[in-house]
């Protein structure tokens, strides 16, 4: 797929507030800090699309960037971030889970997990939530270049076999690197499968 535009379009803070559109979506979240804005500036190839901050939880709205004038990429609010009230932190879970719940044009989501980490309790929690709704995701482990090969390998055979033990949930993944720019050929790969079934059903 070649990205020839990439704009950012608006920023909700309720599901109301979302692009009166039909175009296909795709979603990116994960635990804040995770590389969610570096990931949608490689795949777009546009250094400064996504805002990036070393400061977790600064994505509080939903932000939608139109790629190519056809479809969108989304990027939802971290979770798992403890600053802030106790009445913001519910209000983003509320954001994050009417979107993922209730937008029609989301074709697809994608969990981004630190690659140099064990499974977290919070991102296994969510994996098998995002199961429960019974649309189609995948996980993308980032910052491998951050993590030696042994390392992201059994991170993703660890949450693989937790997932799939439990729930006999089948986790579709990819590995990314924002520095490295590795990964973003078969993500974008995805996003182009998806779009092609959907053109055809």
């Amino acid at each position: 797929m070649k990205i020839t535009s990439a704009e950012f379009e608006l920023s909700a803070a309720e599901l109301a507030d979302c692009p009166k559109w039909a175009l296909p979506e795709f979603a990116f979240i994960g635990r804040s800090n995770v590389g969610k804005s570096s990931l949608i500036n490689l795949l777009a190839e546009r250094n400064a699309l996504a805002k990036v901050s070393d400061k977790p939880g600064k994505t509080k709205l939903i932000n939608f960037f139109v790629v190519n004038r056809s479809w969108s990429l989304v990027d939802l609010p971290g979770y798992g971030y403890a600053e802030g009230s106790q009445r913001q932190r519910g209000e983003f879970t509320r954001l994050i889970s009417d979107y993922l719940q209730g937008r029609r044009n989301l074709y697809y989501t994608f969990l981004l997990i630190d690659s140099r980490l064990p499974p977290q309790d919070i991102d296994l929690d969510f994996i098998r939530w995002l199961a429960t709704l019974e649309r189609p995701f995948g996980v993308i482990f980032t910052k491998i270049d951050k993590a030696g090969t042994a390392v992201r390998t059994a991170t993703a055979r660890a949450f693989t076999e937790a997932v799939a033990a439990e729930g006999g949930v089948v986790l579709r993944s990819f590995a990314s690197s924002s520095r490295t720019k590795m990964g973003r050929g078969p993500i974008l790969q995805q996003i182009q499968a998806v779009l092609t079934a959907q053109n055809r059903a």
